[in-house]
């Protein structure tokens, strides 16, 4: 009976070793990009136009988080800009019922990480580091784990605090 019993427990124990490896594993890479109320090009508004990433989100170098334009900041170029195309004709109907547009998150860290865009573009860390060329996406999807290893490696390299409550609550 215990010849049967130790290689069955080694092998309940090498069977959950390895499916929480697979967890872990999840590869977030493969993930597609929300399909999020109203397309909105990325590359057509750097690239075309020429806004800075500033411009719309003008709370990123204020605040925590860098959030979602206001509406205002789109419609002070769509009123005119654009007005007849599908897409531009849906956000300015959120406009006039003044109803935000219900955009999916795409970028996110756990509760318990205390990041502020603030900090880092005060440090002179591009967007891009963290959130990819978004002037080759055409829909933003997560490019980056922004899992604690992703950020470690980038603190050391920067010669940024890698102490725990630098970024932890």
């Amino acid at each position: 009976m215990k010849k049967i019993i130790l290689p069955l427990l080694l092998t309940g124990y090498f069977m959950t070793a390895l499916a929480a490896v697979g967890a872990l594993a999840w590869d977030w890479r493969k993930h597609e990009a929300p399909v999020q109320p109203i397309a909105f090009p990325h590359p057509t508004h750097i690239l075309s136009v020429g806004l800075a990433c500033a411009h719309c989100h003008t709370t990123a170098d204020q605040s925590p988080r860098a959030g979602v334009p206001a509406m205002s900041v789109c419609m002070e170029c769509h009123e005119s800009a654009a007005a007849d195309r599908p897409e531009i004709r849906q956000l300015a109907g959120y406009w006039e019922r003044k109803e935000p547009v219900p955009w999916v998150r795409v970028h996110a860290v756990p509760w318990h990480v205390r990041f502020t865009h603030k900090r880092h573009i005060r440090a002179g860390v591009d967007c891009a580091v963290c959130h990819g060329e978004l002037k080759a996406q055409t829909r933003v999807r997560q490019v980056r784990s922004l899992q604690m290893g992703f950020c470690v490696n980038c603190h050391r390299q920067k010669g940024a605090p890698t102490d725990c409550w630098a970024c932890h609550k």
